[in-house]
């Protein structure tokens, strides 16, 4: 590989990357137009690194594009959000059933939990990153690269939905250690059922209060 073509995946990967965070942020709101043009424009760089920045973001479902359009943001509808959130459970309730058979906790999960619990009490958008962390961990923590980069593909598109949650104040941060605790507690206990019962009730819950205010919007 020569070194103009590192340059160029430099700049594509750093652009990529800012477009991403405007987006989980909101600055890109669901729906806006993410043109090769304005991409160029916005980050002064060459269109074939803007359309392989936006190729990225498409690739991991926050643009969408169809046939002869630009890309857009992708709106989050229920639609979106049901099969987000049970894709989710059946990667995390595999990976759960195999960590409770060793009562094997990971600790990032437990570091992850920790920093939440540490907040204070009500809703606030800055649990997203440690909730993602205590999930992602879980998944990390079977110790399959394959799991792990399927689990990964998602990873853009759940935090998108749990940044709607936590900016529509919708669940505390208190409630979310409580039941991540207790996912942890059945785990060390061997109880695999249990785990994946109280993680269909944390998702399920999550899933239901995003839709429901959805559907007020």
């Amino acid at each position: 590989m020569t070194e103009n073509t590192l340059t160029v995946v430099g700049i594509v990967e750093a652009t990529s990357r800012m477009l991403r965070e405007r987006i989980l942020h909101g600055t890109l709101a669901g729906g806006a137009a993410v043109t090769e043009a304005w991409v160029s424009a916005e980050f002064a760089i060459a269109r074939p690194s803007a359309k392989a920045a936006i190729e990225q973001l498409v690739a991991n479902g926050l643009l969408v594009r169809t046939a002869h359009r630009s890309a857009r943001v992708a709106a989050i509808d229920a639609t979106m959000v049901h099969d987000v959130y049970r894709t989710r459970a059946r990667l995390e309730t595999a990976a759960l059933r195999e960590l409770a058979a060793a009562a094997r906790v990971p600790a990032e999960a437990v570091a992850a939990n920790d920093e939440i619990a540490a907040m204070p009490p009500g809703a606030d958008p800055a649990t997203v990153a440690p909730d993602l962390r205590f999930h992602t961990a879980l998944i990390d923590g079977v110790g399959s690269a394959r799991l792990s980069r399927m689990y990964r593909t998602l990873a853009d598109e759940a935090r998108l939905c749990m940044a709607q949650v936590q900016d529509r104040r919708l669940v505390d941060a208190g409630v979310i250690a409580a039941q991540h605790g207790a996912i942890l507690d059945a785990v060390r206990d061997h109880d695999a059922e249990r785990a994946a019962l109280l993680l269909a009730e944390h998702l399920g819950s999550a899933e239901q209060r995003l839709v429901d205010a959805l559907s007020r919007d």
